[in-house]
């Protein structure tokens, strides 16, 4: 098996500028330019075989500028030279649907889905977050990823914008105290569907805005950092900038985030 590379980035959030607890959180307005070095990183040096959006490529605001601003940033990113994949993220599907999505995709049907690269079988999930109150896998893509590992002999990595591992969220600027939008309310039965296919090597997905690994049940579930994470206090701030390369082998992954808030990941099975 050869290795298998991955430019990943999650969380642009083109849009407008974002504030929680009056302090500035999202540096949106750095979002068109973040990207764009990106595709040249991927472009210019790592050279990837796939690129892979974890979704929010938009700070939602209204219909007629949420799909300007997609269109934006899927324009940015299929300027990368290798095929891109996407997930759907929650701020992505507030006034946009599943049409608009698949559109820009370039695809049709559900926006959960898999391919097969370079010997390994990818697994995009489509987690639904009903704002403020749930983030759910309804039971019919739940029956569709049973039978879908099932039908792949390959190593299979899965990408989902929301988390389905048990992350402590006691130190999350975003989610303290607020699992419910920011853990998927099936993930158990996720990681049981995961470990017993025997397939699954490890899960990534965005959303938190932070970097973290959990291992359950000897599966890793990274979370990449966003993009336009404000990593100070406040204004005028500091992008994280951040980004993923992931690197996929017979027996091992690592998971490299590059940019202001670096981290480091590598399991081996």
């Amino acid at each position: 098996m050869d290795e298998l590379t991955i430019g990943m980035v999650t969380d642009l959030h083109f849009g407008p500028p974002a504030l929680k607890d009056g302090k500035l959180r999202k540096m949106t307005h750095l979002a068109p330019e973040l990207t764009r070095d990106f595709v040249r990183s991927m472009n210019d040096e790592v050279r990837p075989d796939l690129v892979v959006n974890l979704g929010d490529d938009i700070e939602d605001e209204s219909r007629e500028a949420d799909l300007a601003r997609y269109g934006e940033c899927q324009a940015i990113l299929r300027g990368a030279s290798a095929p891109v994949v996407n997930v759907a993220g929650n701020h992505d599907m507030v006034h946009l649907n599943r049409e608009d999505m698949n559109a820009f995709w370039g695809r049709s049907g559900p926006l959960y889905y898999s391919l097969d690269r370079g010997g390994w079988h990818l697994v995009v999930l489509h987690t639904l977050e009903k704002k403020d109150v749930e983030i759910r896998v309804p039971e019919p893509q739940l029956e569709w990823l049973q039978a879908d590992l099932a039908a792949t002999r390959a190593p299979t990595l899965v990408l989902m914008h929301h988390s389905a591992s048990e992350q402590s969220l006691d130190d999350s600027r975003w989610f303290f105290g607020l699992p419910h939008i920011a853990l998927v309310k099936e993930r158990a039965t996720l990681r049981r569907i995961f470990e017993e296919s025997g397939r699954v090597r490890a899960v990534i997905n965005g959303h938190l805005h932070r970097n973290h690994l959990d291992v359950i049940g000897g599966i890793p579930y990274v979370t990449v950092q966003s993009m336009i994470e404000n990593l100070d206090d406040d204004a005028p701030g500091r992008a994280a900038a951040a980004h993923a390369i992931v690197r996929l082998a017979e027996g091992r992954i690592v998971v490299r985030v590059r940019g202001d808030d670096p981290a480091r990941y590598q399991f081996e099975w």
